[in-house]
């Protein structure tokens, strides 16, 4: 008689099958419609290139989710016998007599005659793996959790809801072994998804509303960055009809963070979402350093909105006195006055500062033609209309009101603006008055350095109050929606002539219409575009971003449909907020008689802490406690065999070969899992050095890969990241960053998953 685990072996199988025989059609699929001979004929062209780029779509998404595809079973009290193909709710009945079993897995899957064989795990059917309990069932007796490795099922676990279970003999494992596995294992450098383990209140969190803003608090180790990635593949597929022309973005904190999640999404089987650092949210720019901390602090205040508003209005700017213009040989005095009028009738139009340049212009040109006209009829001659017209062409034409109109409302790109503010200290200091010096000292920096990651919520400010500098790309993108227009009508009739209602939308097609767009993805459309406006908003060590960014993030979401993960103890960045109040001030006005920002946003608590052991957590909060800092408390659900070492320099040794004595210590320990040094930033390229001179091959500075066994990271780098294990170097050094330093060190200390080293240097 077959076992259970030979069972699960062979129903495990089937699904494989079912996957690769849907890979194969899609193959043979995208073959046939890449063969198509269409002709020059547009719609047919965008028609094909649309239904192959569905079809790659389908075979990236079926390669993506091989790994792990089936992850668990639900033996339900009753067959729900009113099961149909259309419901798509996953339930297996190859055991007669012992009721219905519901599989989960990263998709849903579906026989050759339609009935569901696998339920996606993110829709309602399959909420009772993750929160049902032997006092809320939610109508299964047992849960099972399957451990694969590559495509054959090496392990169940069962938990078992219903008491008669156990007569019958084949019940596995009782507990939480499947999650207990899961936190132990090796980090290999990159984050694995916990769509297998999630837990009852983590689950609860991801299947919350999409609208309004969603706060998800917790301390370290609570899984916030897993739950939020989670929850945004839960959106993806529940508003699917919403999100899918406007795309989610996550935001996180560094490059090296974007590195650790980036394979998560697309393992739950989704890829249309936009990435970014904060230092990657304006297009063509990929900041990877930050400003001296009081610049940072300084640049991320809500006072360098007012800075930039003041600054583009005064680049708008009547002449002090008379000007004398020569149009094509005509001689004629300019009064300050028909420029400051033409300004004015701009300004109070309240365009961006470029489009309004173009209506400055052409009120400008009509007061300049006007005088040119009267000054000629003063000395007899005759003009008719047509000489008008071509009297005002010579007034375009002229090189002497061309400097004058640019002289009085100059056009600029946001990182001219920029640059100018920074560079040219008397004019910064005529636009803040109010300021002291050595405010102004901290913008001071010369033309042609490197922008900073502070700077990119300032060029993205900018560039909202100047709009486009050529007036052509305004031109360009009417016509861009005009013809998105036609393709839209296009796209419905060749829907309705393909009778392929409901498997496609006529916005898919159209946005695979144009020969540049065939190529691209939603998320790769909005990565490009700063004007995107994005359906929802991820945001992970959120308690990090300063009132800039959220000015920032707030216009890239202006249904302010967002997820915020974070906690406000590890806040050390010098702009970041004390509160969660103080920090969604900028995504919502405060209305009056409600709490919070808005009254808009909600607070969910993760309160277990998964992945760090019980005796680093309690040196851990011991530590920031010592150093003043208030903390969100958790509970760790395990403890490891190795207690936390301090360790100093012995006798004539520096501190750089007690690190690396630190480092060769815990790597006898496990030479197979990954290690991080986190250390002040201006030790971290002396211990690169070091370390690599020792373990040749294995190290790697922050930026870069962090699947080395060794990275060597700031306290910056290293947020959001997690290690087997981790030594902190100078502690004190690390205390003394900033007056956030106490966040900075507990941050580091609470990276690892097994081992904890603290190397002082003094």
């Amino acid at each position: 008689m077959p076992s259970e685990l030979d069972r699960e072996r062979d129903y495990v199988s089937t699904l494989y099958e079912r996957l690769d025989e849907l890979k194969a059609e899609a193959r043979e699929r995208l073959t046939a419609t890449r063969r198509e001979t269409v002709g020059g004929n547009h719609q047919s062209r965008s028609e094909r290139d649309a239904y192959a780029r569905l079809y790659e779509d389908t075979l990236a998404q079926l390669g993506e989710v091989d790994d792990r595809l089936a992850f668990g079973r639900l033996e339900l009290e009753e067959p729900d016998d009113t099961t149909s193909p259309q419901r798509g709710d996953g339930i297996h009945r190859a055991v007669p007599d012992s009721g219905a079993y519901r599989y989960i897995g990263r998709i849903g899957l579906r026989d050759r005659d339609h009935h569901p064989i696998l339920l996606d795990w993110r829709v309602p059917g399959a909420s009772a793996f993750y929160q049902a309990t032997a006092a809320t069932p939610m109508g299964a007796r047992a849960r099972r959790h399957l451990t694969l490795e590559g495509r054959t099922v090496t392990r169940i676990e069962d938990e078992v809801f219903d008491p008669t279970l156990l007569d019958r003999g084949d019940a596995q494992l009782q507990g939480e072994g499947a999650l207990m596995a899961a936190l132990t294992a090796q980090r290999t450098g990159r984050m694995s998804d916990i769509v297998a383990t999630i837990q009852a209140e983590q689950d609860r969190i991801i299947r919350s509303q999409l609208d309004g803003i969603l706060v998800v608090q917790g301390g370290p180790g609570t899984g916030k960055t897993a739950v939020a990635l989670h929850r945004a593949a839960y959106l993806l597929y529940s508003h699917r009809e919403r999100l899918r022309g406007s795309g989610v973005l996550v935001v996180g904190p560094s490059r090296s963070f974007l590195r650790y999640i980036e394979q998560v999404l697309p393992s739950l089987g989704e890829s249309g979402v936009v990435l970014s650092s904060l230092g990657g949210l304006y297009p063509d720019v990929e900041a990877t350093t930050d400003d001296a901390p009081e610049v940072a602090a300084l640049k991320g205040s809500g006072q360098m909105a007012d800075l930039l508003k003041r600054a583009v209005r005064s680049r708008q700017v009547a002449p002090a006195a008379d000007s004398v213009v020569d149009i094509d040989g005509e001689r004629m005095a300019v009064q300050p006055q028909l420029v400051a009028d033409a300004l004015r009738r701009a300004q109070e139009r309240g365009k961006p500062h470029n489009d309004g340049r173009v209506l400055f212009n052409r009120y400008a040109l009509s007061a300049l033609t006007r005088q040119l006209i009267g000054q000629l009829r003063d000395r007899g001659t005759t003009i008719d209309d047509a000489d008008e017209l071509v009297l005002r062409e010579d007034v375009r034409q002229s090189y002497d009101v061309r400097v004058l109109l640019n002289t009085a409302w100059i056009p600029l790109t946001p990182q001219k603006l920029l640059e100018d503010l920074y560079a040219r200290p008397n004019w910064l200091a005529s636009i803040t008055q109010r300021w002291s010096p050595e405010q102004r000292a901290l913008l001071r920096r010369g033309r042609g350095e490197a922008f900073t990651i502070s700077d990119v919520p300032l060029l993205d400010e900018a560039a909202e109050l100047l709009g486009e500098f050529d007036t052509a790309v305004d031109a360009d993108r009417r016509a861009r929606k005009q013809q998105q227009k036609r393709d839209i009508e296009n796209a419905e009739r060749a829907i309705e002539n393909m009778q392929v209602e409901g498997l496609v939308s006529a916005g898919d097609i159209a946005g695979n219409f144009a020969e540049r767009a065939a190529s691209m993805t939603t998320a790769e459309r909005a990565a490009g575009d700063r004007t995107w406006a994005f359906g929802h908003v991820v945001v992970d060590e959120a308690q990090e971003l300063s009132p800039m960014q959220w000015r920032l993030l707030a216009r890239r979401c202006p249904l302010r449909s967002f997820t915020v993960v974070g906690d406000i103890a590890q806040a050390s960045s010098p702009a970041s907020a004390t509160s969660w109040d103080r920090a969604l001030q900028g995504l919502l006005p405060r209305r009056r008689g409600a709490e919070g920002p808005g009254g808009s946003w909600r607070l969910e608590e993760l309160t277990v802490n998964y992945r760090t052991p019980s005796q680093i957590v309690d040196y851990a909060e011991a530590t920031a406690k010592r150093n003043g800092l208030e903390i969100t408390p958790s509970r760790s659900v395990r403890s490891s065999e190795w207690r936390v070492r301090e360790v100093a320099p012995s006798a004539g040794q520096d501190a750089i070969a007690s690190v690396v004595d630190a480092v060769a210590f815990d790597r006898a320990i496990d030479s197979g899992g990954t290690l991080a040094v986190i250390a002040p930033e201006a030790l971290v390229a002396p211990l690169v050095r070091a370390l690599a001179d020792v373990f040749p091959g294995a190290v790697s500075p922050g930026t870069a890969s962090l699947t080395t066994p060794i990275s060597v990271l700031s306290t910056a780098a290293a947020k959001g990241l997690e290690f087997d294990a981790v030594v902190v170097v100078d502690p004190d050094g690390i205390l003394r960053l900033s007056s956030r330093g106490n966040a900075s060190l507990y941050v580091a200390m609470t990276r690892p998953t097994q081992r904890l080293t603290v190397v002082s240097v003094s």
